[in-house]
């Protein structure tokens, strides 16, 4: 099932975001990436693109530990659930 379709579920956030993330990025991402790409979906919808979400312990963003969420939601293909459509 595609985004668009996953984001019409009834699911919640957090599952939608499972479900896309293992199913369709190749490769899959790791569930322990859930948290911070919902959350970054909410800092977008909060107009905040710029947001420094804090990543997993591990995970890094150029070198840091955090990423704003602008840069999470293009790199995990998250559009569909911005509902803002303001310039990221």
């Amino acid at each position: 099932m595609n985004a668009e379709g996953i984001a019409e579920t009834e699911l919640p956030i957090e599952k939608q975001i499972e479900w896309h993330l293992t199913s369709n990025c190749y490769p899959p991402v790791p569930k322990f990436m859930v948290k911070p790409c919902v959350e970054a979906i909410y800092a977008c919808n909060e107009e905040d693109w710029n947001r420094e979400i804090e990543l997993p312990e591990g995970t890094l963003y150029r070198g840091l530990t955090t990423a704003p969420a602008s840069a999470i939601v293009e790199s995990h293909r998250l559009d569909t659930w911005i509902t803002n459509e303001g310039d990221y």
